[in-house]
């Protein structure tokens, strides 16, 4: 039996609500944004996280900065223009998930169909195609989680990183879309759920979905991954995406890389879910992606303890790319594509618009 997930994000009355999921599991407290700046914020902060999340918060970002300026009385033409700057303070939030770049490519293309139209005329327009990307995206991952469901067998066990369910979403979820929708067909599943540092994301986020899905889950922490596989106790591995080169080359959450080789070690399946908005093919590999390196205090703090010596180096990159030639299959929306490539993938982009 599934259990309707948490709400990451929705829109009322003129705000935009984000589940603040810094302080999850413990407490579930929504943030209310009024302006851009706000959103913004938010968005550098991982109030919001995930792909998906990131760009559908930084979409309904435009509506707030379209209606801050009207509130100002600035006019059509100037709102259009200073909309652009609008669109690249949001982009600057975070730099390796492209779904952030497409969500703001697709507020820009909204943009452009404006011209003659009032203040108060743009600002619906912008807002109706926020909202087509919230449901779109729901949409779009119980799709991802129907074309996956068939890899999942029944009495799997599964290791899973990071999170990529409805909390790096608008709702379902990619990775745990599927993980979703092989239990609601019956299957009998077991995750294995690493805690993900340094903001244990695993911990946090993941096991919190998984409980409240009532699917069986187990926390480990993230060095337990080998010792699993050598053991026998996992089936295949699933993670998301932040984003997916054309040549299949993927950048997700630090740490995926070496689950990728600990897979092909061991003949695990390791598969990527993630919808077609995440495919960047102006990305020629995975050495083109801009790693995002956070603040050095995530890793030398724990929910705001020190626990290494003050003053000491840290390394924080927030994620890493997996070769493709690591990757047994990419799930999408629109089908699975296994041993990903340039080929797979264009003809799997030319299926439909992003």
């Amino acid at each position: 039996m599934t259990h309707e997930p948490l709400r990451t994000l929705y829109w009322e009355n003129g705000s935009l609500f984000l589940l603040d999921q810094r302080l999850l599991p413990g407490e579930i407290s929504y943030l209310e944004c009024r302006t851009v700046e706000k959103v913004a914020e938010a968005i550098r902060a991982m109030v919001v996280r995930g792909a998906p999340a990131i760009g559908i918060s930084a979409a309904f970002g435009m509506v707030l900065g379209a209606r801050q300026l009207a509130a100002e009385g600035v006019g059509a033409p100037d709102m259009r223009r200073r909309l652009a700057g609008i669109a690249a303070c949001l982009r600057s939030t975070r730099p390796t998930a492209v779904n952030l770049h497409w969500a703001l490519c697709r507020m820009e293309l909204r943009l452009e169909e404006t011209a003659g139209l009032s203040g108060e005329e743009i600002i619906a327009m912008l807002e109706e195609e926020a909202q087509l990307m919230l449901s779109g995206d729901i949409s779009t991952n119980r799709r991802i989680g129907v074309h996956g469901e068939p890899l999942i067998p029944d009495g799997a066990s599964i290791l899973t990183h990071c999170n990529a369910g409805a909390l790096a979403t608008a709702g379902y979820g990619t990775a745990l879309g599927v993980i979703r929708a092989a239990a609601a067909a019956g299957k009998r599943l077991h995750v294995f759920v690493d805690e993900t540092r340094p903001l244990l994301q695993g911990a946090r986020l993941t096991a919190l979905e998984l409980r409240h899905e009532k699917i069986p889950v187990t926390l480990v922490a993230d060095s337990c991954a080998g010792y699993l596989m050598a053991s026998g106790k996992i089936d295949l591995v699933i993670t998301g995406a932040d984003r997916i080169a054309a040549n299949g080359d993927t950048a997700n959450k630090i740490g995926t890389y070496t689950l990728a080789v600990l897979a092909r070690q061991h003949g695990i399946p390791f598969y990527i879910a993630a919808p077609c908005s995440t495919i960047d093919l102006s990305l020629e590999d995975g050495r083109g992606v801009v790693i995002e390196e956070r603040n050095p205090s995530e890793l030398t703090t724990l929910m705001g303890r020190q626990i290494a010596p003050a003053g000491i180096d840290a390394l924080n990159p927030a994620f890493d790319v997996t070769p493709s030639e690591l990757i047994s299959a990419l799930i999408t929306e629109r089908g699975v594509l296994y041993r990903p490539g340039r080929a797979g993938l264009a003809e799997l982009m030319g299926k439909g618009e992003r």
